[in-house]
């Protein structure tokens, strides 16, 4: 009995010296546990970016250092090289003469109290944050409307600081600067725009700006378009600008030439213009007794004229000087207006032309047989029985068509004792009666001289403006 205890204490000692050193499960809780190399310590992992106690050692001694102060300050001026990628240009406005444009400026200077010791990394990189604590060039943008920099996810801000001191400060900027353009020849017009850049606080003896690389210094994105024009070139150019007040500084320019598509404006301004030139011609043709038909032409080709000139001022700048836009317009405005002015002059002279019959039938009446008798071309409109008789020819004599169609010889019997003075008077009246007579000949000269002149007006302007 004895032996039998012994023996079960013995077991369950075994037991729970086995069950102690058998490794614990552990519940599942839904994470992967990261498994760490067995021959790595604890001690040698070292966490850079861990804040421990007592006082710190920043790699960047911002801390120890008067960023207030430009680098060297007292000594020569610091110089500071520019380079800019140029995004997009977004719009292009006539009406406020300015310009957007979307870019990425960086800024490559050298400030030693910047300077850091390291052995595996050739730069640090840092964000927006740091700019703040640091001396960074007070570059701005010479007559700029709007500018801002995107912060779309962050702020668009990077700065790289090398260990020997060099720091390289890049941005992504959208300005809207002002362009000063000229519309003489618009819209066969070029444009110069150009985008500057100056320091604001520090003269040429404080800060040196200058391209890094010349003209390798301005870089452009070969997707760059516009829809109104053709973008023929970028280029960078630098100067000295003079302050009275405050001394000189150095300036640089981004400039770039734009030339106008001629396509839009030829549909929308040009071709409508012309076919209301065209349009009103179309009176020449109307018969001259048909007065509303020719009348509401000619002021529906006028009105159409004013909305045409109204819609392109619209979208211009009131500008004082004239443009080519406007030569064109005008000089069509005016064929449009004269064709009007071509009509009321043949009603008038019709008007005129039927007094003078009336009154030359009532101071010479037809006496026809007489031995002396003078010939009158006279307009008007007979039968062809009253015209032959009054022409003294027999009934059976019939003129042909081509020699009624305008005139009608009316044969006057004139006394033999008529004196000089009523001679005088008679060739006057003929002579008055040839002016006026088939008024519609101006009709027919106007189909050909509007034409031609229109035509010569058009070989002149654009062999002037190409």
């Amino acid at each position: 009995m004895p032996y039998f205890t012994k023996l079960i204490l013995f077991l369950l000692c075994l037991m729970v010296l086995v069950e102690s050193r058998r490794p614990k499960r552990k519940r599942w809780t839904g994470q992967l546990e990261v498994s760490r190399p067995s021959h790595l310590d604890k001690k040698n992992l070292v966490d850079v970016t861990k804040i421990r106690r007592g006082k710190p050692q920043p790699l960047l001694r911002v801390e120890d250092h008067d960023f207030t102060m430009r680098p060297a300050f007292g000594g020569p001026a610091i110089p500071v090289g520019v380079d800019v990628q140029v995004e997009s240009l977004d719009s292009i406005s006539e009406v406020d003469m300015d310009f957007t444009m979307t870019l990425y400026l960086r800024h490559y200077w050298k400030d030693e109290r910047l300077s850091f010791s390291s052995t595996s990394n050739k730069s640090m990189t840092f964000d927006g944050r740091l700019i703040k604590k640091i001396w960074v060039p007070d570059i701005f943008f010479v007559h700029s409307k709007r500018s801002f920099t995107h912060d779309t996810t962050t702020d668009n801000i990077m700065l790289r600081v090398f260990p020997d001191g060099h720091v390289l400060y890049s941005m992504r900027i959208t300005v809207t600067a002002m362009c000063n353009m000229d519309f003489t020849h618009f819209p066969l017009d070029s444009q110069t725009c150009s985008l500057e850049l100056e320091s604001y606080a520090y003269t040429d003896e404080d800060l040196m700006l200058y391209w890094k690389n010349g003209d390798e210094s301005l870089k452009t994105d070969e997707k760059i378009s516009l829809s109104q024009f053709l973008i023929q070139k970028f280029h960078t150019t630098s100067r000295l600008a003079f302050y009275s007040s405050t001394g000189w500084y150095n300036r640089l320019y981004i400039n770039f030439t734009l030339r106008r598509h001629i396509f839009f404006f030829l549909l929308q301004t040009y071709f409508p213009a012309t076919l209301m030139v065209m349009l009103s011609w179309v009176s020449f043709w109307i018969d001259r007794r048909a007065v509303p038909a020719r009348v509401s032409l000619g002021i529906n080709t006028v009105l159409t004229m004013s909305t045409i000139i109204t819609g392109v001022n619209a979208s211009m700048p009131r500008v004082s000087y004239i443009k080519a836009v406007d030569i064109y317009l005008w000089v069509s405005f005016v064929f449009v207006f004269l064709s009007v002015l071509e009509y009321a002059a043949v009603n008038y002279l019709t008007t005129v032309q039927e007094r003078q019959e009336r009154k030359l039938r009532e101071k010479f009446p037809c006496t026809c047989g007489m031995l002396h008798s003078r010939t009158m071309m006279l307009d008007g409109s007979y039968s062809e029985s009253e015209a032959n008789s009054l022409a003294g020819y027999p009934r059976s004599h019939i003129l042909t068509e081509e020699e009624r169609q305008d005139k009608i010889v009316v044969h006057l019997a004139l006394s033999s004792e008529s004196n000089s003075s009523r001679k005088k008077d008679l060739l006057k009246g003929q002579m008055g009666l040839r002016l006026f007579q088939n008024t519609h000949a101006i009709d027919k000269y106007s189909r050909v001289i509007f034409p031609a002149s229109y035509i010569f007006f058009n070989l002149i302007y654009w062999s002037v403006l190409s």
